[in-house]
């Protein structure tokens, strides 16, 4: 059993269609799931074979609608989570040629 949750704030509608695309791609590649959709923007997959669990989730979680999914308890974010503030890290600065004074293996002072 998989759980996936549709990013951006879906009606149950919008999730219906969106989650229904992804159980045809599945069952183009002839991964046989059954889809409920048990909210506005979450849906759980069941698996006949819980063997694939782990490419189903990994295909899931490229899809640019889906916010997560979560495999035995286990969260997974999927390409359209949110990101956080935190997340983002800053670029680091590289030295300049005018800080090579600080540079302890400076030419000029051996």
């Amino acid at each position: 059993m998989i759980f996936a949750t549709v990013a951006g704030n879906p009606i149950e509608k919008e999730t219906e269609e969106i989650t229904s695309l992804w159980q045809g791609s599945l069952y183009n590649a002839n991964y046989d799931v059954q889809r409920f959709v048990v909210g506005s923007d979450r849906a759980i997959f069941m698996l006949r074979d819980g063997s694939y669990a782990w490419e189903i989730k990994d295909f899931l979680v490229n899809q640019e609608r889906c916010a997560d999914v979560t495999v035995e308890g286990q969260t997974y974010p999927g390409k359209g989570a949110e990101k956080k503030k935190n997340d983002i890290k800053p670029d680091k600065k590289k030295p300049t040629a005018a800080s090579s004074k600080d540079n302890r293996a400076n030419k000029n002072e051996l």
